[in-house]
């Protein structure tokens, strides 16, 4: 009964929106004006080399063929499937000849270290002070919470990130202002590249976690409040139980189960990476791999990224789907 009536239509919901979203991914960047193979002969001209005017048409066809645009849209959509059943997006425009797979897996492992840290953190700190400042909203401690966040959480994040660029990067010069690493530093597990990674990773994770603490911090308080309005708190003040378990065991957890959704969709958009983060601060992440791609038109990579980050957030939905009645007695498998 749970296979048929709740598993099966999940799971076809879930290969159809992975379906449909992959497909759009793959028309839009075609849309564009944007023409690649023209964009890479202008920049070899650009750099002065002479074309041939007779070879010009042979070397289109052969770039058109490399980057998977010959035929039809029909004919480039089918041939895209295939590939992609093998793990292949094809070959970067602006990074000629590394495969899109590649550019992915070297940005992939800087974006998810950031991004996952700062979301949990985020979630967290938002969520713990949230409750406790939604439940207390008349304290004098919450009021000023409530205050100190209303006056940053308006903030645009690029002003806040470049406020924290300049302050730290340049004025005190605590941390470095751009990169995941030093440059020339090899990868490895030693304290100190790892120290270094950190150093670098300071400033984009304090501004992601400060402006997200903020906007967690809001919608929990305002969801408590609602909470601490219903019934059954009522009832569990009157019955003599203590402020501190109506407050986590009751209030605080039942206002977390939209939270755990939302945490869900935010760590499923850590796949498509920080755009405005990492173009800031210049952290070689998915975000700042993106931003290029959508500058220079290359589809590869657009598509790459956009169908990571489609598979991520629905996969994290489903899971969310699945076992979301765990965190709700409420909800059960019909």
């Amino acid at each position: 009964m749970f296979i048929r009536t709740y598993l099966v239509p999940r799971l076809l919901q879930y290969i159809l929106v992975i379906f449909l979203g992959i497909t759009i991914v793959f028309f839009i960047p075609r849309l564009a004006p944007t023409n690649p193979v023209e964009r890479t002969i202008s920049e070899i001209r650009s750099r002065g080399t002479y074309l041939d005017p007779a070879h010009i048409q042979q070397m289109v066809d052969d770039l058109t063929e490399m980057y998977g645009l010959s035929g039809s849209w029909l004919q480039q959509y089918r041939d895209f499937w295939v590939r992609l059943s093998g793990g292949d997006f094809g070959i970067s425009f602006f990074q000629f000849p590394t495969p899109v797979i590649v550019l992915i897996k070297n940005a992939l492992p800087w974006t998810v270290g950031l991004l996952f840290t700062t979301t949990v953190f985020s979630w967290v700190f938002g969520n713990i002070f949230g409750g406790m400042a939604g439940y207390a909203h008349n304290r004098r401690w919450s009021k000023a919470l409530d205050v100190i966040v209303m006056f940053i959480r308006p903030i645009p994040y690029y002003v806040f990130a470049l406020s924290l660029l300049i302050l730290f990067g340049y004025v005190f010069r605590r941390f470095p202002i751009a990169g995941g690493a030093s440059i020339g530093r090899t990868p490895s597990f030693t304290l100190s590249y790892i120290l270094d990674v950190l150093r670098h990773a300071f400033l984009p994770a304090l501004s992601m976690v400060v402006l997200g603490a903020a906007s967690w911090f809001q919608t929990t308080k305002l969801i408590v409040q609602n909470v601490n309005s219903e019934d059954f708190v009522q009832y569990a003040q009157l019955g003599g139980i203590t402020e501190g378990k109506i407050m986590f065991r009751y209030v605080i957890r039942n206002a977390m189960l939209p939270q755990i959704t939302n945490l869900a969709l935010s760590l499923g958009q850590i796949l498509s990476g920080a755009l405005i983060t990492e173009v800031v601060f210049s952290y070689p992440g998915i975000g700042h791999l993106l931003f290029s791609a959508i500058l220079t038109g290359d589809y590869n990579l657009i598509m790459g990224i956009i169908a990571l980050s489609i598979v991520g957030i629905t996969t994290l939905v489903l899971l969310v789907d699945l076992i979301y009645p765990l965190f709700d007695p409420r909800i059960r498998y019909r």
